[in-house]
């Protein structure tokens, strides 16, 4: 469905912007994959011990961990897969079908908080497909690469702009150091609020972030109406 809304230029975003929304997306990570771990012993917002806990299962023949870990890969895929569907490019630009993204985000985090909390193992693959969806609505930003789900890029990232800073006594783009930290102490507060809240109030705090995602795609879709279908 075509649309007269101008592709506006991901330039004209400001930074802060991309910091304040990045931090929101990586504390809601952080506490989904901290309720998550905490009920089901299974991350759900990184990829990397999962793949190599696949391998470790096959190995050992061990059939019921290689179906669950199978499950969050194959979920987190799917996930990633939509959102290339949904908003076809890897560039942040405003404007582009984010909103729909966080909509289906919340949805499925909804579904698998009500079947968490039933023992149902299925929420676990579901909630790995929305954290793929949100991993990559946006991979770049002015040549800064985006993660908002799991934060072993982005403390690469920092360590090399803090190896810029010493070598060569500034940093070029203060607001990408900013950023990192940003991300990097987001995912770990999301991951300690979670904490909290699941000793208060159990598996029902996820769905906080499922509300969180909702309230986050209608307003996205109220500031840009015009988002192509």
């Amino acid at each position: 469905m075509s649309t007269d809304h101008p592709d506006t230029d991901a330039e004209t975003l400001a930074p802060h912007w991309v910091v304040t929304g990045g931090m929101l997306l990586a504390g809601s990570a952080g506490f989904v994959n901290t309720i998550m771990l905490s009920f089901f012993h299974l991350p759900v917002s990184h990829m990397s011990g999962s793949v190599s806990k696949i391998g470790i299962d096959l190995v050992n023949g061990n059939a019921d961990d290689l179906q669950a870990f199978l499950g969050i890969v194959g979920g987190f895929l799917i996930g990633a897969f939509l959102s290339g569907v949904i908003i076809g490019n890897r560039n942040l630009r405003p404007g582009r079908r984010y909103g729909h993204s966080l909509l289906i985000q919340g949805t499925l985090l909804m579904i698998a908080t009500f079947l968490a909390q039933y023992g149902y193992l299925i929420a676990v693959p579901l909630a790995a497909t929305a954290c793929g969806m949100q991993n990559a609505m946006a991979s770049s930003y002015r040549g800064l690469t985006l993660r908002t789900t799991h934060i072993s890029g982005v403390v690469t990232d920092f360590g090399i702009h803090l190896g810029h800073l010493v070598r060569e006594r500034r940093v070029r783009d203060p607001w990408k150091l900013v950023l990192l930290a940003g991300l990097l102490g987001a995912f770990f507060t999301g991951g300690a609020l979670g904490m909290l809240g699941i000793r208060e109030s159990g598996l029902g705090m996820l769905y906080l972030a499922a509300f969180g995602n909702l309230f986050a795609g209608m307003l996205y879709l109220i500031v840009y109406p015009h988002a192509p279908l």
